[in-house]
């Protein structure tokens, strides 16, 4: 298995979206295909996100225009997994974090969040995740992160939608967890 880690960038926008295109997500219906834009460095003010082309037109913009950040894990040539790693600071206007992150608190350190990830199912369980998160680790340390930080789910869980990892991956990987609110975990890695 010939597995490459790529950051994403606007040259890699319709291999991303084809990914999101064929790749089943959380629960194998076409129309809630998320195409990961709800985390992201935009404001989500004004923005329509109600059906799958929308969010995929949107993914296309974004992508251009660096508003969604991470990495797309390769297999042979193919997209197999996906990745949303972004500054933390640059992300509490979005969707995602309006809806989801109340219990996670602010801070004014230079934070990488890592909000998900999306492996193809053929690749499930075959540590794909696990490289994807080694990578963001090694590019956040050389660009000059404080602290990685993570919303895993906890081990109990089984969910088809548990996008978000699991506590023991981010363990392995050297982080350790900073919060438990009830809402949800926060996982931290000091890079400094």
């Amino acid at each position: 298995m010939n597995i490459e880690i790529r950051k994403l960038t606007p040259e890699l926008a319709d291999d991303y979206v084809h990914f999101f295109d064929t790749t089943p997500h959380d629960d194998y219906i076409d129309e809630h295909k998320c195409y990961c834009v709800c985390w992201c460095s935009d404001d989500f003010a004004g923005k329509d996100f109600s059906t799958v082309e929308k969010r995929r037109k949107q993914a296309y913009e974004y992508v251009n225009n660096n508003k969604i950040q991470g990495y797309l894990a390769y297999c042979d040539g193919k997209v197999v997994g996906w990745c949303n790693a972004n500054t933390k600071s640059e992300c509490t206007k979005c969707v995602g974090w309006r809806f989801f992150m109340d219990h996670v608190p602010l801070d004014d350190k230079k934070v990488k969040s890592i909000f998900c990830f999306t492996v193809a199912p053929e690749m499930k369980r075959k540590g794909i995740a696990t490289m994807l998160l080694e990578r963001v680790c090694k590019d956040a340390q050389e660009e000059g992160f404080e602290i990685l930080e993570a919303y895993p789910y906890r081990e109990h869980s089984n969910q088809s939608s548990d996008f978000g990892g699991y506590v023991e991956m981010y363990k392995k990987c050297g982080f350790e967890l900073y919060l438990d609110t009830g809402k949800g975990m926060i996982m931290r890695k000091h890079l400094k």
